[in-house]
């Protein structure tokens, strides 16, 4: 049982009736909550969670219809989405409770600060290295359209600038991280065909390709809703065509393809998380045809060299810069 929700069963009578559990963990907690449903948007989670508890859990960026009597947020780790996130919950729960869960590591105490404006927050409970914070709302906001809290800039690429649409979540929400920005200088000579940007977040390194290689077909993959989300808006404020997915990792990607190309992300939430990019790296065999290129992005002290070179074929180092690689492989 995630500690989170250990926290919350300690308080277990508070928690009873039509309640909203927004970003639960992939843990019972529903079971022990029976009158509970989930809002989740990380398609691991969801997947886990929805096997379970079939009917109860809701997947996307935007607040189930269904009415609740109380809501509760595990604090995600940025503080825009958690901003946006409390928002959507508040303007649906006037005179009702809002609760806050999370690590005290993740920053749980500061954030328990944004209940304020809806009420006088306070502390319930402090253990498993988490608090429990609760807010009855009584100056519920207006709801803000997810869209207009888009982060906007613009990046150049050989063929003219490229309009990128960032929501909040995404990694490197609204700029160019420097990682994805020395890969755009090594996006050139890559096979022609099927093209998969891996943790597509905003969509920088998809569209930047569909922009310079127009015959290309991009499909873009994220665990995240968010990010896929930002994904679709960065291709149609540049009029590209592309497929977006949102899917629990390398699995849910197509076959055949002709090249993978990702800065793979190793956070979840405040935990170091390598497992999605060593998944990737060990099954990008099954996803590219004989010949396909992997061209991944990393800081240099990561080694993915050597799992490359064992699951893949021989890896060169194409490029390095600003404490970053980039890894170039081709299936044997």
């Amino acid at each position: 049982m995630d500690p989170r929700s250990e926290v919350l069963l300690r308080q277990a009578e508070l928690f009873e009736g039509s309640l909203l559990l927004a970003g639960l963990p992939a843990d019972d907690l529903l079971t022990r909550l029976p009158d509970a449903r989930g809002w989740s948007w990380h398609a691991g989670d969801f997947a886990a969670l929805e096997s379970r508890f079939s009917g109860r859990i809701h997947f996307g960026t935007e607040a189930p219809d269904a009415p609740f009597e109380a809501a509760v947020l595990f604090l995600p780790k940025a503080k825009d989405l958690s901003d946006y996130l409390l928002n959507a919950l508040a303007a649906r729960l006037a005179g009702r409770e809002l609760f806050l869960v999370g690590e005290k590591r993740g920053g749980i105490e500061a954030a328990a600060r944004q209940l304020s404006p809806f009420g006088r927050a306070r502390k319930l409970d402090s253990a498993r290295h988490c608090q429990l914070w609760q807010v009855t709302v009584e100056n519920p906001p207006q709801a803000v359209e997810l869209e207009q809290l888009a982060k906007h800039f613009d990046i150049e690429t050989p063929n003219g600038p490229l309009k990128i649409v960032s929501l909040p979540g995404v990694f490197s929400h609204g700029r160019l991280d420097r990682g994805t920005a020395l890969l755009l200088e090594h996006i050139g000579k890559l096979p022609p065909g099927h093209l998969l940007d891996f943790g597509c977040g905003a969509g920088v390194l998809g569209a930047a390709i569909k922009r310079c290689h127009p015959d290309v077909q991009v499909t873009m993959l994220d665990v995240d809703a968010f990010a896929t989300a930002s994904s679709r808006l960065t291709l149609a404020a540049n009029g590209l065509p592309g497929e977006v997915l949102t899917g629990d990792g390398i699995d849910a990607a197509p076959e055949h393809l002709d090249a993978i190309v990702t800065n793979p992300p190793f956070h979840t939430g405040v935990h170091t998380d390598y497992a999605a990019t060593e998944n990737l790296l060990r099954k990008a065999r099954e996803h590219l045809k004989k010949g396909g290129e992997l061209r991944l992005v990393a800081n240099s002290f990561l080694r993915y060299q050597p799992i490359i070179e064992a699951h893949l074929g021989v890896c060169a180092v194409m490029a390095e810069g600003n404490g970053f690689r980039i890894y170039r492989a081709k299936r044997g």
